[in-house]
């Protein structure tokens, strides 16, 4: 794994795998290892065009080969995460592909099914890595569509079937199911109608194609092209699909046929939910997306420490021709080392985040009686009230990490837009996902709603006072701020339950999202001084102190202008912040040696620019 410095204590060394790594055991790191290895020897293939499925299924087996193998592949949230964020650092496609089949597609297989055997043997071979596991949620004709499903499933009471039917061109799915020649199985949610009543969204195991083509019923538009993460996108569309009873992902639903239950003597239904409504309906089909959301924190983490990484390691090789200091590094410029070094803090705070989400994760595993998932009801979307902690996490990692990434690959020059160094690919996964698996604009809106609403107002007191140079000013600031954001919105009438809803929020949509940030924000905040406060190596207390400290005093510059605009930070701070970042950074410059070889990667190019450098043939 991770080749850590010979100055770490083995305790040291310990910590810092458990926290790069999840909790996961020796057998799984070993498996990691193997993996990053096939990910560096294999051969990638075409990005579109023959021989594109069959590269892209050999990989989706490298990464099945690293996870528990049978009907363990999912339970373990810290190896899922730990091998999903391998394949982004090494492939971004890769790893959204391997999100999708298997958190989304595998992942209500196994969580929203009530008979597995009778999913087999498609639930075999796409938990080998014989098959690809697609997701199909998204239609084309509407906003926020998962709110309104178009797609069709009509049970037939004569078999017990159903039948899935796209009812026009705006009820199309979008989504990777485009791959050619391979075997592929979708998760298909669609809206069930029972005896011509709507049922609510479920979730239906459908084959899409086999090595010939599209299955019978379907099918796929021309390929979608998507450069920035390039999968092999297609619209879908059914055509009275006939689904079979056992691949119905129930959740614990039933129907119940009775024959002559009329004065007719014709059969009649019963329907059965647990959920309860068609609102609850919809949360419990969507709740897989937790375990995404618990992996992308991970994702988020790895792919940082490699950008920042790699951007300390061109800034400090790089020399400049600048009249201020010829020849001097780019990193002895205070603003250079604000980026980078900012950077390398952020990546770290992400690192402290992908431990609370999944700490998170596994603590939500337990059985939750029916109709009481989330004490969240729905709001503006579903995401929130599947679980608003995890959405959290999942919407300001990755929205952390898309900034981050961008503001290294600028401050890189050329060298950052190379597509080996992949920093490109990286900005571009994680500003995909801005909206993918779950709107992260939405998801703060929610949450901002759901804040005010809860009465979340009371300041809290400050026990002692903290300077930005202590890694526990950020959250203590960021925690008044946040009963400040609720404070300005209830007074603005948000908890004015007597409006309309839309001409009560419509005009406070903006700070509502404002505030569920930094309701978001303080979970990563807070996670890094738990994670700090669990250190027991002196050594990597001495490094990561000031790395998280500058974290949060690069964090609140950000944030200045709501923080000065109602009261947390006063302007005297404010102006003491500058002062305090340049201290920040010349304490992590003393640590720098540690910090890269704790969070830098075996075998990484010691520049970004080297490649360059290695001109073939000679000058004329």
């Amino acid at each position: 794994m991770t080749t850590l410095a010979p100055s770490l204590s083995e305790s040291g060394r310990a910590e810092i795998l458990r926290l790069l790594h999840g909790p996961c055991d020796p057998a799984a790191l070993s498996a990691l290892t193997a993996l990053r290895k096939a990910l560096a020897d294999g051969d990638p293939g075409p990005v579109h065009g023959p021989g594109r499925g069959a590269a892209l299924m050999g990989r989706l087996r490298s990464l099945a080969d690293a996870l528990p193998p049978g009907d363990g592949i999912l339970d373990d949230p810290a190896r899922l995460a730990a091998v999903h964020a391998h394949a982004a650092v090494a492939d971004p496609s890769l790893c959204l592909a391997g999100l999708v089949h298997h958190l989304l597609c595998l992942g209500s297989l196994t969580e929203l099914s009530v008979d597995q055997a009778g999913l087999e043997p498609r639930l075999s071979a796409l938990r080998e890595g014989r098959a690809k596991g697609v997701y199909l949620i998204t239609e084309v004709g509407q906003a926020n569509s998962h709110l309104d499903t178009g797609t069709r499933a009509d049970f037939d009471p004569a078999d017990g079937s159903f039948v899935l039917h796209t009812p026009g061109p705006g009820a199309a799915k979008f989504g990777s199911a485009g791959t050619r020649g391979v075997e592929q199985t979708g998760v298909v949610l669609a809206r069930l109608f029972v005896d011509g009543t709507d049922r609510g969204v479920f979730a239906f195991m459908v084959g899409l194609t086999d090595a010939q083509g599209p299955l019978p019923g379907l099918e796929l538009s021309d390929p979608i092209a998507l450069d920035a993460l390039p999968l092999d996108y297609v619209q879908v569309r059914f055509h009275r699909v006939r689904v079979t009873a056992a691949h119905w992902l129930s959740d614990g639903a039933r129907i119940d046929r009775h024959q002559g239950g009329n004065q007719s003597g014709d059969s009649t239904v019963a329907f059965h939910d647990p959920a309860g409504s068609p609102e609850q309906r919809l949360q419990r089909t969507l709740r897989v997306g937790q375990g995404l959301w618990a992996a992308m924190p991970a994702v988020a983490a790895a792919t940082s420490r490699r950008t920042a990484v790699q951007a300390v390691h061109y800034a400090r090789t790089r020399r400049t021709q600048s009249r201020l200091a010829p020849g001097v590094p780019l990193l002895a410029y205070r603003s250079q080392q604000t980026v980078v070094l900012g950077a390398l803090a952020d990546a770290f705070a992400l690192t402290c985040a992908a431990d609370g989400a999944l700490a998170v994760r596994t603590g939500a595993r337990a059985p939750v009686p029916p109709g009481q998932e989330r004490e969240d009801a729905m709001g503006f979307t579903p995401w929130a009230a599947v679980s608003r902690p995890l959405a959290a996490y999942k919407a300001v990692t990755v929205r952390t990490a898309a900034r981050l990434t961008a503001e290294c690959q600028h401050r890189c020059g050329f060298s950052g837009q190379l597509t080996a160094n992949r920093l490109a690919g990286y900005r571009d996964f994680h500003h995909a996902f801005e909206t993918a698996g779950g709107d992260s604009q939405l998801i703060f809106y929610d949450i901002g709603r759901s804040l005010v609403e809860e009465g979340h107002g009371r300041e809290p007191e400050l026990r002692e006072p903290l300077e930005p140079t202590s890694p526990y000013w950020w959250p203590a600031l960021l925690r008044r701020h946040r009963a400040s954001l609720v404070r300005e919105l209830i007074w603005l009438g948000a908890a004015d339950a007597s409006r309309d809803p839309f001409e009560r929020w419509n005009p406070l949509l903006e700070r509502a999202g404002v505030l569920g940030e930094a309701h978001a924000t303080l979970l990563m905040a807070d996670d890094v001084v738990r994670v700090l406060d669990g250190l027991r190596d002196p050594g990597l207390v001495r490094a990561l102190t000031p790395l998280a400290a500058l974290h949060g005093a690069l964090s609140a510059r950000r944030w200045a202008g709501s923080l000065l605009a109602l009261g947390p930070l006063e302007a005297a701070e404010f102006a003491a912040l500058s002062a305090a970042v340049d201290r920040l950074c010349d304490a992590v410059m003393e640590q720098l040696p540690l910090l890269l070889e704790v969070f830098g990667e075996p075998g990484e190019s010691p520049a970004l620019g080297a490649m360059l450098d290695r001109a073939r043939g000679a000058a004329s």
